[in-house]
């Protein structure tokens, strides 16, 4: 059976000059770290374009990609850009967190120069091939994104009725003022694709897989609830008529109010859920494994009455189950994916997920509550990908320091047997590497054994989510080391490094053997 690991590090928290993470020379170095230590997968979150919050599972599309990860020196040595065109800007540059705002504002100009230089000097004959390959959702998100910023950012449903709407002839004369608008997008959205299967064809080349995350739901605000109501519960003038969430538990008194809409299965069970192959066959454009977020929600999902300001209200609905998955598999074959199947699990959650044969997680900062909680290491099965904590947890530091009682702690050190010179997160983990979980995936955060200064997200809550950034120094040789002892002990080798390193053993005894034998010869002569 084959073990592998990988670690977790979104595009945003790489290292960069230009206040958010890129597609550029830190995320090469970052294949390269996951290359030498023998991992397999590189995890990162949605690379979607990103709303009000900045949360990656809150985009205006289910397809677009984020411009914010464009990177400018690439563009420079492309021709679209020079040095002196960003010199001097104000990113934000804090090293270890994202200014949204001023990423935002200031990344615009410079995109449209890089735009405008692209469109008179580029040979367009691959953009012209991107446009027709990606005609289906590519358009109606420019479509949506120049009109969206006609109306001063506003969401489709604060338009002018009559766009909000999709009026034709409304439409068309929008197009008409809108063109240049239209063509930006069109391009940076080009830029974005040009560089990340640029990252991703490097990194496959070291044998290194990426997986990507898949929200199961899309934002009110996007150009999907705009252009496809039916595919949604709606009133009448397309408004929500339901909205996502969790139930209230142990966590949240309230439950979670997520606020997305929610589909409309029928719908979209009558043409053969059409909508989601289109999705996933897009996803594996970008991705090797698809990480489906909120599994459970194809079962049985929480549905909250729209303008509700709590979770409390809402019931359990049935979702498409199996079935969904079936038509999936029917036309995409057997794909990599991994089923978030955290929260509420019930029975039918669990028989769903075992018939569709993906891995489900575990996540092994649950497991100190007391008693012989099936979060713990020993308690795993094979088929599962295992944590110490995921984006919307504490870091594994942040929970022992911060949320775990004095008995948590005494239980976690008696359990992992921690000596005084382990710290927290290599403990942990130690736990996950040891499991039987096929797959162990490392926060960067708990490799570095950071507190929860640069936890990712705190779900529920809006204004300091989403902007840890790891500092430019951080993957030492030391750190190379550790994790490369820790992957060789539990024998979780990239299979590709493991037969490099055998490869490189054979040759070193082979280049011995031959120097024996050539002194050997030589002392045979001189007698």
């Amino acid at each position: 059976m084959q073990r592998t690991s990988g670690v977790l590090l979104h595009i945003s928290s790489l290292p960069s000059k230009f206040g958010i993470g890129s597609f550029g020379q830190s995320a090469y170095d970052f294949v390269d770290f996951l290359a030498k230590t023998g991992q397999q997968y590189w995890q990162i979150l949605p690379l979607g374009t990103t709303s009000y919050g900045d949360s990656p599972y809150q985009s205006f599309s289910a397809f677009a990609g984020n411009t914010h990860f464009i990177d400018l020196d690439l563009l420079v040595e492309a021709g679209w850009l020079t040095e002196a065109d960003y010199a001097g800007v104000d990113f934000g540059d804090h090293p270890e967190y994202v200014d949204y705002a001023k990423v935002y504002t200031e990344r615009r100009p410079i995109l449209e120069k890089a735009v405008a230089n692209f469109l008179a000097k580029a040979d367009k004959k691959d953009y012209q091939q991107f446009l027709a390959d990606n005609y289906e959702w590519l358009e109606p998100y420019c479509e949506y994104m120049a009109i969206k910023e006609h109306y001063d950012l506003k969401p489709w449903f604060q338009w002018d009725p009559k766009a909000t709407l999709r009026d034709e002839a409304t439409i068309v004369h929008l197009r008409q003022q809108l063109a240049d608008v239209l063509t930006y997008h069109r391009v940076v959205q080009y830029f974005f694709n040009i560089q990340w299967q640029a990252l991703k064809k490097y990194a496959n080349a070291q044998h290194i897989e990426i997986i990507g995350d898949m929200p199961i739901y899309v934002a009110a605000d996007s150009v999907e609830m705009w252009m496809t109501p039916h595919y949604f519960k709606t009133s009448e003038d397309h408004q929500p008529s339901v909205v996502a969430g969790c139930p209230p538990d142990a966590f949240t008194a309230d439950g979670q109010l997520w606020g997305n809409p929610i589909y409309n299965w029928d719908a979209m069970k009558a043409d053969g859920y059409a909508w989601w192959i289109t999705r996933l066959k897009e996803s594996f454009k970008l991705y090797d494994v698809v990480r489906i977020d909120h599994f459970r929600g194809f079962e049985s999902y929480w549905e909250i009455p729209f303008g509700d300001t709590t979770a409390i209200n809402g019931e359990w609905v049935k979702g498409p189950g199996s079935d969904l998955f079936r038509a999936i598999r029917k036309e995409l074959g057997d794909v990599k994916i991994i089923a978030e199947d955290l929260g509420f699990m019930t029975q039918e959650v669990i028989d769903m997920r075992d018939e569709t044969g993906f891995p489900g997680m575990k996540i092994m900062q649950f497991g100190f509550g007391g008693g012989d909680s099936v979060d713990l290491p020993h308690n795993y099965v094979y088929n599962s990908v295992c944590y110490v904590g995921t984006h919307d947890n504490e870091t594994g530091l942040g929970w022992f320091q911060d949320s775990a009682d004095e008995a948590s702690r005494e239980f976690f050190n008696a359990y992992m047997r921690r000596g005084e010179d382990e710290t927290v997160s290599h403990a942990l983990n130690r736990g996950i590497a040891a499991a039987v979980s096929k797959m162990a995936i490392y926060t960067m955060q708990d490799l570095l054994n950071l507190g929860n200064e640069a936890r990712m997200n705190v779900p529920s809550t809006l204004g300091n989510n989403w902007k840890w950034r790891m500092k430019s120094d951080a993957l030492t040789d030391q750190l190379a080391e550790e994790l490369l002892e820790l992957t060789t002990t539990y024998c979780r080798l990239n299979p590709a490094f493991k037969a490099a390193s055998e490869a490189a053993e054979v040759a070193e005894e082979t280049k011995s053997t031959k120097t024996t034998e050539v002194q050997k010869a030589k002392k045979a002569t001189t007698k």
